[in-house]
C-alpha cells in the first residue's frame, strides 16, 4: 500500500516518467482466463459475495436534490428505489409491492409523495411505511407495520449515494473507503458540484470487461487514436495503490511543454487527469474543470451482460462564472463527446471482447506489470469472494 503524496508531487513524478519513457508498474504479470467472465456460477458469487456485502455508487446527491425526489436502479441482486426523505435523509427499498410483488415504480427518477401499486393500488409513503391497502374492510387482518417496503442499507457521503445490495447487511462508507482514499474524496468536496448529465447503457458485456477497460492507460493510443489518443499520453501513469482502492495520474499531451524544462513552482493541474478506482464498481475521473463518474454493474442473471452509467460532475453555474445559456451549452458539448467515443470506439471493442471470451478454447491471458489498476480490481474482487465464500 502507498502513503497518499500531494498533488502537484504526483504530478512530477508522472512527468519524470514521461520522461524516461516508462511507467508505474507491478512486480509480475498475472494470468487470467475467460471463464472468469462467463461463469454463470461465478457471477452469481459476485453479486452476492460482492454488490450484496461492500457499498457501491448508485448516484451524485444532486440527482435527488429535493425531499420525495426519487430514482430508481437495476442493481445485480435488486430492483431499487431510492428517495430523498422529508428531512433530506436518503432511504432504498426493494422496489416490489408486498402484497402480490409487482413493481411499484417503473420510471428512472421522479417526484412523488408516496408510491403507489398499479396492480391493487396499495401504496406506501417515501420512508417504506404501509401507507394504505385498498378495500382493506374485506382484505383480512395485516400487521402494517410488518408489511412496509423492504430497505437497504444505504449512505449518502462525499457526494455520493451508496448501496449495499442485501436487505440483511449494514453499510459504513467511511470504513469501506479506508482513511486515505476517504480523506482524497472529502477534499474534493463533490457534495458542492451539480450533475449535470446522466446515462446508463446496457451492454452485452460482462461488467468485468467493462471496468477494466476504463482503469487502462494502456490502449488509448490504439483504441483512442484520433480522440482521447490525441490528448493522453499511453502508457504512462504515477500509481498509488491503497489495498481495495487506487487512483492515478495520466499526464495529457500538453505537458510536453516541461519535457526540457524544469516547471518549477508552475501548478501542473490542468496538464493531467487523475483516475480514482473505487472498489468494487466505480471509476472517478478528476478533469482539471470537473469530474466523470462510470460505474459498472453486473447483470440481475446473465454473465454476459452489464450496466454501465456514466455522469458528468461539475461546479454549479452560479460559481462557473458563466451564464446560464453558455454553462448548458460547454457542458452539453462536452458530453456529446463523451457519449460519442463511448459507442463508437468503446462499446464496440468491448462487446468484441466479450464475444471472444466465450471460445471455448480461449486458453490463458494475461495481465501486465504496467497495468496497475487492472491488477488492483483483480486482486481485491478476488479477494471479497474469498472473504464471502468462507463467510456463506
Amino acid at each position: 500500500m502507498t502513503t497518499s503524496l500531494p498533488r502537484q508531487d504526483r504530478i512530477r513524478r508522472a512527468l519524470e516518467l514521461l520522461r524516461n519513457e516508462t511507467t508505474d508498474k507491478f512486480d509480475d504479470v498475472v494470468p487470467f482466463t475467460a471463464e472468469e467472465f462467463t461463469d454463470p456460477v461465478l457471477a452469481q458469487q459476485e453479486r452476492d459475495h460482492i454488490f450484496g456485502r461492500v457499498p457501491s455508487i448508485v448516484a451524485h446527491g444532486s440527482e435527488l436534490a429535493k425531499p420525495f425526489d426519487f430514482l430508481t436502479v437495476q442493481m445485480p441482486r435488486n430492483n431499487v428505489i431510492v428517495v430523498r426523505q422529508r428531512d433530506g435523509g436518503i432511504k432504498a427499498f426493494v422496489n416490489l409491492c408486498r402484497h402480490r410483488g409487482a413493481m411499484l415504480e417503473d420510471s428512472e427518477k421522479g417526484r412523488c409523495r408516496f408510491f403507489s401499486c398499479q396492480y391493487h393500488r396499495w401504496s406506501y409513503d417515501p420512508d417504506g411505511s404501509l401507507r394504505m391497502i385498498t378495500r382493506d374492510n374485506t382484505f383480512g387482518e395485516v400487521d402494517r407495520k410488518e408489511r412496509g417496503l423492504i430497505e437497504l442499507p444505504c449512505e449518502e457521503r462525499h457526494g455520493f449515494i451508496w448501496l449495499v445490495d442485501n436487505a440483511h447487511a449494514t453499510i459504513d462508507v467511511a470504513d469501506w473507503l479506508g482513511p486515505d482514499m476517504d480523506a482524497i474524496l472529502a477534499g474534493y468536496r463533490l457534495d458542492e458540484l451539480h450533475c449535470v448529465r446522466s446515462a446508463g447503457f446496457d451492454e452485452p458485456t460482462n461488467w468485468k470487461i467493462m471496468q477494466d477497460a476504463f482503469l487502462d492507460g494502456y490502449h488509448i493510443q490504439y483504441a483512442h487514436p484520433n480522440t482521447a489518443g490525441k490528448i493522453i499520453h499511453t502508457n504512462v501513469m504515477a500509481f498509488e495503490d491503497f489495498g481495495r482502492h487506487c487512483r492515478f495520474i495520466a499526464p495529457r499531451k500538453s505537458i510536453d511543454r516541461w519535457l526540457e524544462e524544469d516547471p518549477g513552482e508552475e501548478n501542473l493541474d490542468r496538464y493531467v487527469t487523475e483516475t480514482h478506482f473505487l472498489l468494487p464498481n466505480s471509476t472517478l475521473l478528476r478533469q482539471p474543470d470537473h469530474f466523470q463518474l462510470l460505474t459498472f454493474r453486473p447483470d440481475i442473471s446473465d454473465p454476459a451482460k452489464s450496466r454501465m452509467e456514466q455522469r458528468l460532475i461539475v461546479p454549479p453555474v452560479e460559481r462557473s462564472g458563466m451564464t446560464e445559456e453558455h454553462w448548458n451549452k460547454v457542458w452539453d458539448k462536452n458530453w456529446q463527446i463523451l457519449l460519442a467515443v463511448l459507442h463508437n470506439e468503446d462499446f464496440p471493442l468491448l462487446r468484441n471482447s466479450q464475444r471472444g471470451m466465450a471460445s471455448a478454447d480461449a486458453g490463458d491471458m494475461l495481465l501486465g506489470r504496467n497495468e496497475t489498476a487492472n491488477q488492483v480490481f483483480r486482486r481485491e474482487t478476488k479477494k471479497l469472494l474469498a472473504e464471502g465464500t468462507v463467510e456463506s
